[in-house]
């Protein structure tokens, strides 16, 4: 399991409730972020939009921005789901992250939670992938998972999403195997609507393999 703490950036600047306007910027200046984070003595505080600095007087400290404040964080201990789930929730590139005394411990950047993803799905390993679509309440884990073992295969990874245009539930489905043409074959004879696949389609290579076949006798 991910933890926050395996992902944040303990050398993440941030600026004191103390420091100016000017000096954040200049901070700022060095990593394009759109939020500073703020601590007062190692307690963590909030972001600050960088939107808000750059209408504010350079003079004035970042203290006085802080009705301007917003306060997303995780906890080292939990879940990088949840940092997504901040992320998310607050519209931050950056997610702060404290230990149980709100104590600055650093910060996940977008960069680190899509690494992090990408691993969690199995986006990057081989295999295949299966989207299918279906009414919610014909949605059934049980016959799924028989479906795809019925190929001699096995989900790796599977996730729903509810479109919500259609109503519709898609499922995506990650398959240790590469061919995916039985597969697709077995879940459009039990009428579910294949939406998208990807994989090595032997079926499609066998058509090649015959037209190549055909034309090399009608050359001879």
């Amino acid at each position: 399991m991910t933890h926050c703490s395996q992902l944040l950036n303990p050398h993440f600047p941030t600026v004191d409730v103390t420091d100016t306007v000017g000096f954040a910027l200049a901070t700022n200046g060095a990593m394009q972020h759109d939020y500073l984070a703020v601590v007062d003595a190692g307690s963590y505080q909030g972001l600050v939009p960088l939107e808000e600095l750059e209408d504010a007087d350079p003079q004035s400290t970042i203290g006085s921005l802080s009705t301007s404040f917003s306060k997303p964080l995780v906890r080292s201990g939990d879940h990088m789901l949840q940092a997504l789930r901040v992320r998310a929730k607050f519209y931050v590139d950056v997610v702060p992250v404290v230990n149980e005394k709100n104590e600055w411990e650093g910060a996940v950047d977008t960069g680190r939670l899509l690494t992090a993803l990408t691993l969690l799905t199995g986006a990057a390993s081989t295999g295949s992938l299966l989207i299918i679509e279906m009414p919610r309440h014909e949605y059934a884990l049980g016959l799924i998972n028989r479906l795809v073992e019925s190929n001699d295969a096995m989900i790796m990874h599977l996730n729903t999403v509810l479109d919500e245009h259609t109503g519709m539930l898609q499922v995506i489905i990650r398959i240790n195997k590469e061919d995916i043409s039985d597969i697709v074959a077995t879940f459009q004879r039990h009428d579910y609507h294949v939406l998208y696949y990807y994989g090595e389609e032997s079926y499609d290579n066998q058509i090649q393999n015959n037209l190549d076949h055909l034309l090399n006798y009608l050359s001879i």
